[in-house]
């Protein structure tokens, strides 16, 4: 505040409405966990509002968009790399001995624990997708 950063201070304005929203909708204490669960939706809502408002034309939104992502992103932990995933991935398929594409949900069950907040699950998924179907 004394830095006059507006947009800092209102996106964890937001970050703290977000977690207090939850705290009283849920009647629950917050973990670490759910702090990072509400990071990465709210990272996800800027990305996508970002990517609406350059195909409308908008870029004065968008930059506004951009800021608060950044901000978001750096409570994040580190994402893991592509290599560091893939490890993750073929350890997951191993270990369950998918074979196939129906065995996708087990692999992706036993990802999720592992690479929630550290990986893209979207990317992640494809990944395992790509894997089991070859």
């Amino acid at each position: 505040m004394l830095n006059k950063n507006n947009t800092l201070r209102d996106t964890l304005r937001m970050i703290s409405a977000e977690i207090k929203q939850l705290e009283v909708d849920k009647k629950i204490t917050v973990s670490d966990d759910d702090v990072i669960s509400i990071l990465n939706k709210m990272a996800k809502q800027r990305k996508d509002s970002i990517q609406q408002f350059q195909q409308g034309g908008r870029e004065d939104l968008a930059s506004i968009e951009i800021n608060e992502l950044e901000i978001i992103t750096t409570y994040l932990p580190a994402q893991l790399s592509e290599e560091e995933i893939d490890i993750h991935i073929n350890e997951a398929i191993a270990s369950l001995g998918a074979t196939s594409p129906q065995d996708m949900g087990k692999v992706m069950g036993a990802l999720k624990p592992l690479l929630n907040g550290k990986a893209d699950m979207g990317i992640v998924s494809a990944a395992v997708k790509s894997k089991l179907i070859n």
